[in-house]
């Protein structure tokens, strides 16, 4: 079983940048991939980017790319989502997921374990 909770989100006006957290309690296998997904009101949860436990490899959808960094510390347990040059468009509540395999996947229902969320806001 894996806990997963998210912290760091806000309210940033465009341009602005935020680091999000989320921190694992539980065991994370080394063979577990880890997902930020994001969802706007009206609109579907979708992946944002994704990173690989056992190598870091990541993988990013291609509206942040250049923009949001996605990184891992193994002794903390917790994966970050650096935003950078954020716009309007990328508000929304943001989760966490976590999953078992080699590759991210890019459909939500494919995680086991999701996080609460954590809203995060651009003003204009």
């Amino acid at each position: 079983q894996v806990q997963l909770v998210e912290s760091g989100g806000g309210l940033v006006q465009a341009g602005g940048s935020l680091r999000l957290s989320c921190a694992a309690s539980g065991r994370i296998l080394s063979d577990s991939v880890m997902g930020w997904f994001r969802q706007a009101p009206g609109k579907e949860r979708e992946f944002v980017a994704g990173i690989t436990w056992a190598n870091g490899r990541t993988y990013y959808t291609d509206s942040v790319k250049g923009r949001f960094t996605i990184s891992r510390d193994n002794a903390k347990n917790t994966v970050y989502l650096q935003m950078n040059s954020l716009k309007p468009e990328d508000t929304a509540v943001y989760y966490c997921a976590a999953d078992r395999g080699w590759v991210p996947g890019l459909n939500a229902k494919s995680y086991d374990y999701w996080g609460q969320g954590t809203q995060v806001t651009v003003s204009s």
